[in-house]
């Protein structure tokens, strides 16, 4: 644990500066908030209800100042907990925070596997990005989280994936034996040498999915240089978040683990139909092998037939996520295909005949019920039935590159 502490008091990660927070707001997930609603809170989660969150591992602050800012656009009244071992991350973090007037959030500089309900007491949602995969014990990092996660609540999770790190560990064990023994800026100096000299067949060099060294120092000695770093396959991680007594509830993006994704013949894909979506997740990351994380949200084994928000009722709300829809409404003919590259994956989405006035008319505010009637005019034998079938096709194509979430009506 000193050497973790060491390596983020000297190399603050991801390396930020809290000036930007004049011109801009990171987002990401885990725990954006459409996103952590639509797979943990069912698309529930009422605006006006106090929420307590917990940002467990909080680095320089990404997830708590997006989600502290997004809460309070809403209106929350939520208090939100930063907790990580670095004082000079959690300096940086403080000071996007005050920059933007983040007065609902609290700073605290410990470990997450010190966590206590008799100390800290419960929270409703936990953020913990790229923090189990550096612990000696991952599943006991886990425990404690749950240990003070809330009945009905949830934990938005990131961590590292192999196939998609091709590379990583083998550069890894090379630049320990050139560092031994040397300080840090002298093995990020070596690092930076030996980047420019490999040859042309390495692993790393020939990996597409990794780009952190590029940026910083920072995020060099992070993917490089760190003290400790594992990854897990889909099966792992749902091993360990089952040891834990909890379950997987969402996979972002949920495109990137459908085996269809990355084979068309039929036959094979037989041989998948039925089985638990989690083992087809883990079929689909074996043979994509573009995977370098997985972000994953998790809830208790009785939540999980409530926890994903379902296009059900014409009372949900689709909300559309980094999404243009008039923009894309305007280019959606009758019978077009929506072209996507993700994660290195090239993807041809066949949109419904509908996806034009539907795009044009999803705004997060919109009901399905109110989007039928807005077609009925259109077309006055689009039944409620006919009309699924058009918003179903649409939602599965946009939801899986997460393009779209749905919520509940806000409670007034």
């Amino acid at each position: 644990m000193d050497a973790l502490r060491a390596q983020y008091e000297e190399y603050p990660y991801p390396s930020r500066n809290p000036a930007d927070e004049d011109r801009r707001l990171l987002v990401g997930s885990p725990s954006h908030l459409s996103q952590l609603n639509h797979y943990v809170f069912g698309g529930r989660l009422d605006p006006a209800a106090p929420l307590r969150v917990l940002v467990a591992g909080g680095g320089t602050g990404d997830a708590a100042i997006m989600l502290g800012q997004q809460l309070r656009d809403a209106g929350t009244p939520a208090s939100l907990t930063y907790l990580d071992l670095s004082q000079a991350s959690l300096a940086i973090a403080e000071s996007r925070a005050k920059r933007r007037g983040l007065e609902s959030l609290t700073f605290h500089q410990g470990s997450l596997l010190d966590l206590e309900p008799s100390r800290w007491g419960l929270f409703d949602y936990i953020d913990c990005c790229g923090v189990l995969h550096h612990l000696d014990k991952p599943t006991a990092g886990l425990a404690a989280l749950v240990s003070v996660l809330a009945p009905g609540g949830g934990i938005g999770l990131m961590v590292y994936a192999p196939y998609g790190r091709n590379g990583v560990y083998p550069l890894q064990d090379a630049l320990r034996t050139l560092g031994d023994g040397l300080p840090a800026s002298e093995r990020l100096a070596l690092a930076r040498r030996l980047l420019k000299q490999l040859p042309p067949g390495n692993g790393f060099r020939n990996n597409p999915h990794l780009a952190d060294h590029v940026a910083s120092d920072a995020g060099l000695y992070d993917l490089l240089l760190h003290s400790r770093d594992r990854a897990f396959t889909v099966s792992e991680l749902v091993a360990m978040v089952g040891s834990c007594g909890m379950a997987v509830s969402g996979l972002i993006e949920p495109a990137l683990y459908e085996p269809a994704t990355y084979v068309r013949d039929p036959r094979l894909l037989k041989r998948l139909e039925g089985r638990p979506w989690l083992e087809r997740a883990a079929w689909a990351e074996q043979v994509g092998g573009v995977l370098a994380k997985h972000i994953a949200y998790l809830v208790r084994p009785e939540q999980l037939a409530t926890a994903v928000a379902q296009p059900s009722t014409p009372e949900m709300v689709p909300v559309p996520h980094e999404l243009d829809g008039p923009v894309l409404a305007a280019a959606s003919l009758p019978g077009a295909t929506l072209d996507v590259f993700l994660s290195g994956v090239s993807l041809e989405l066949p949109l419904p005949r509908l996806a034009g006035p539907l795009l044009a008319r999803i705004d997060g505010q919109t009901s399905l019920g109110a989007l039928h009637q807005h077609l009925l005019a259109l077309d006055r034998t689009l039944d409620w039935e006919a009309f699924k079938r058009q918003f179903d096709q649409l939602y599965r194509q946009l939801n899986g590159i997460g393009k779209l979430y749905l919520k509940a009506p806000t409670v007034p």
